[in-house]
């Protein structure tokens, strides 16, 4: 039993459900990446490059066999899909770059809080006064 009190303790710690909730996110910020990289980014681009569709960029490797008589394919072709590779490329840099954006949100503000949050320097003590005075008539 003392198993599943340290898996339920585990499991509701703030840091694990806040893990969770950023996966879960983080899936459906990749969805709309996906979706503006597809629908949106690579369209103009393929445009402006001829009119071609990045997803059927691919080089065909070996055939599809087929069957002569019924024209129905036995073996598909074999095929490097360098259209999905470079909207994969696209995908992947622009979430890089809104981590990189987000973190770099984040690193700011914190170093805000940080400035603001220290305290101000204690007030001179009539010792350390006396100290000072003493230094400087030393010094002359």
């Amino acid at each position: 039993m003392s198993m599943m009190k340290e898996f339920k303790d585990f499991a509701m710690k703030g840091n694990v459900i806040d893990l969770a909730v950023g996966i879960i996110i983080g899936a459906a910020f990749g969805k709309i990446v996906s979706s503006v990289v597809n629908d949106v980014i690579m369209p103009p681009i393929g445009l402006l490059v001829g009119g071609i569709t990045f997803t059927d960029i691919k080089i065909i490797m070996k055939d599809a066999v087929s069957d002569p008589a019924t024209g129905k394919v036995i073996k598909e072709a074999v095929t490097l899909k360098i259209g999905n590779f470079i909207q994969t490329l696209v995908d992947f840099t622009i979430i890089a770059f809104s981590v990189f954006m987000l973190v770099k949100g984040l690193n700011r503000l914190s170093r805000k809080k940080e400035g603001e949050a220290a305290p101000p320097p204690p007030a001179v003590t009539k010792d350390q006064e006396l100290l000072t005075e003493i230094r400087d008539l030393l010094k002359k």
